[in-house]
């Protein structure tokens, strides 16, 4: 069956976008390229679906005295380990740090989930087996007994789901989450008004749409209600949650922080403190220069914190 006119034309432009930042259409598993937008580096991700980041998954990387926990980056919904950490992950990496990213939670039955760039529509709870998995294997290769893990959005939930009930507590020693979901989004209202009809089976067709990680997020969740209902942290753990007051996504922007319970410690942070003219918002903030910052200093680093105009990706 041949292609029809606006597929063969979209091909036609991500494979010139792909040859201009030197990617090929074919590429897997390889090293994608130098990224500073979201835009460019989405762009690039459906041309090559499974790219690394920069400065991810060596398997030759040890872990320095200085830095020696390895970083596992965790993507948002409908992301993927390159469009999501692209400019962060080999800031990491010249800083010192062995970084590893995964792509998790593949699920095609939705409508979202049908391109092969987008990951991160699955059920949360089959996603957090597929983070252990993977973390086990970070471990295993560079002899570290515990890592640090950087969340965005679902990425920064999955790692608390992780940590509660997939045995992750002992093998984590930070937590840095960047916009997420962790005490669910009314997604502008959206949430809200699906619920209202969710005993008309709205929900459940939104779900045939974006898959069950994104309704998993929605405030008053099952899934979220069992994950919160020991608290929001676990003993022994260092947290830090980071949010944009120009979060569309996870709102409101405030739900993304947390609350210390015994043991633990935690430091919420909102990027426009003492810097209103950054605006960066949900999807554009882990290419912040001030976020990745953050970022670097719940790591360990003793980097300053700059300031610099940002705009909105929407």
């Amino acid at each position: 069956m041949s292609r029809s006119p606006v597929r063969g034309l979209l091909a036609a432009a991500f494979a010139t976008a792909g040859l201009a930042l030197g990617v090929s259409s074919t590429a897997s598993a390889a090293t994608g390229p130098p990224n500073e937008s979201f835009v460019s580096a989405f762009l690039v991700s459906q041309v090559a679906p499974d790219l690394d980041p920069i400065g991810a998954n060596d398997p030759s990387c040890r872990p320095s005295a200085a830095h020696p926990r390895p970083v596992v980056l965790v993507h948002g919904t409908f992301e993927n380990r390159y469009d999501n950490w692209a400019s962060l992950s080999p800031k990491l990496r010249r800083a010192g740090y062995c970084v590893f990213a995964l792509d998790y939670g593949v699920d095609r039955t939705s409508v979202l989930g049908l391109p092969p760039a987008v990951k991160g529509t699955g059920d949360l709870r089959a996603s957090a087996k597929e983070l252990a998995t993977f973390v086990d294997r970070v471990r295993s290769s560079t002899g570290a007994a515990k890592v640090d893990l950087v969340g965005h959005s679902q990425g920064g939930l999955l790692a608390r789901q992780y940590l509660r009930f997939e045995g992750g507590a002992s093998k984590v020693a930070r937590v840095v989450t960047l916009g997420a979901t962790h005490h669910g989004t009314t997604l502008l209202g959206i949430g809200t008004l699906g619920r209202t009809f969710e005993a008309f089976g709205a929900l459940a067709g939104a779900q045939l749409v974006t898959g069950p990680g994104a309704i998993q997020q929605v405030k008053g969740s099952d899934f979220l209600a069992t994950l919160n209902a020991g608290g929001d942290t676990l003993p022994g753990i260092d947290y830090t949650a980071i949010a944009t007051k120009y979060d569309e996504v996870s709102t409101p922007y405030q739900a993304t922080f947390l609350t210390a319970g015994p043991g633990a410690t935690v430091r919420n942070i909102t990027i426009q403190d003492g810097c209103a003219i950054d605006f960066d918002d949900h999807l554009s903030m882990t290419y912040s220069p001030r976020a990745q910052a953050y970022v670097l200093r719940a790591l360990g680093s003793n980097v300053p914190v700059p300031c610099v105009p940002r705009a909105p990706l929407l």
